[in-house]
Parts: structure tokens; C-alpha cells; sequence
């Protein structure tokens, strides 16, 4: 048996992923299942880290807290975009990894793409297929599909007040 000592890094563009899920499925409670994603991209390779690029503020502390429990992972939340800061880290970690894997379909990263595989690095793209730029895959030195199975369901915070609201009227007919 062969053993492979590749060290990963796992970059998230959040609001790509979670839009492009969102648009493919038309659920906006669709939300990917790390637990079965990552270990299905990382294969016999080791994480060296996990990052949840995500704009804005409001990221889920619970997806904080299991992304550090699980994989020692961290969300930082981005001013605008994540591009500019998923582009940084990931040639701060061009010279740490074997491997990076970048979550996202987004045609701004090819630049980026070309960049770390000039430095030496592989890199991969995890996306879902439909939303991703034919040449980032172009770029990229493998691709990762993200299905259904890759997903999970979450209650939005108005269905669960909608559904109290329609069960609620029910009783009073």
C-alpha cells in the first residue's frame, strides 16, 4: 500500500457556494454538509486547514464553532467579497500545502488558479457544477462536483414563523 503525505487546504467562498445551491436547487435552506464533503474531497490527504470565507456579519456561530471542533477550522467574515481575501490567504498558504482545494465556482479566481500552480501548488476546485465557470475548471488540476448529497436542509427562521402562522389559523377555523 502506497502512503500519500499531501497536505491540504481547504478555502470556502461561502456566499458563492451557498448562492449557487440556492439558485440550482431553489431552497434557500440548502446548506452543505461538511461532514460528508470534506472527507470526500480530502481522500488519504491530510487537512492542514479549513477556511469559511463569508461577506457581511452575520455568520452562524454554530458553523463557527463546528468548523473549529471538527477540523480546526476558522470563518472570517470579508468586507465585500471574499475573493480579495480567500486570493490572499491562499497564497500566504501557497508554501505550507501540497494541495489547495478552493470552494467556488467564481471565474475571479482563475487568475489565482494560475498563480498557485505556477508556485508549485495543485489545485482543485469543489463547486456545484452549473454555477462554475467553464474556465476556472479549465485552469484547475481536478474538479470536485458538489450534488444534493453533499447538502443538508436547514428551517429558515420565516418558514418556521410561516408554519406556526398557518397552523395557527388552521385551529381558529
Amino acid at each position: 500500500m502506497m502512503n500519500i503525505g499531501q497536505s491540504v487546504a481547504i478555502l470556502i467562498d461561502g456566499n458563492n457556494i451557498e448562492i449557487s445551491l440556492h439558485q440550482l436547487y431553489g431552497d434557500k435552506g440548502l446548506m452543505i454538509n461538511f461532514d460528508h464533503l470534506v472527507p470526500r474531497i480530502l481522500g488519504n490527504r491530510s487537512l492542514n486547514r479549513l477556511i469559511y470565507f463569508r461577506e457581511g456579519k452575520s455568520i452562524s456561530s454554530k458553523l463557527a464553532e463546528r468548523l473549529h471542533k471538527d477540523y480546526h477550522g476558522s470563518v472570517t467574515p470579508c468586507h465585500k467579497s471574499a475573493d480579495i481575501p480567500l486570493t490572499i490567504k491562499a497564497t500566504q498558504l501557497a508554501k505550507k500545502v501540497d494541495t489547495i482545494i478552493i470552494l467556488s465556482g467564481d471565474s475571479d479566481y482563475v487568475e489565482l488558479v494560475v498563480h498557485l500552480k505556477s508556485e508549485g501548488v495543485r489545485v482543485e476546485i469543489c463547486s456545484v457544477q452549473k454555477t462554475t465557470a467553464s474556465v476556472l475548471l479549465d485552469e484547475a488540476d481536478y474538479y470536485h462536483q458538489i450534488t444534493m448529497d453533499d447538502c443538508f436542509k436547514i428551517n429558515q427562521p420565516n418558514e418556521q414563523h410561516s408554519n406556526k402562522k398557518n397552523n395557527n389559523n388552521k385551529r381558529k377555523r
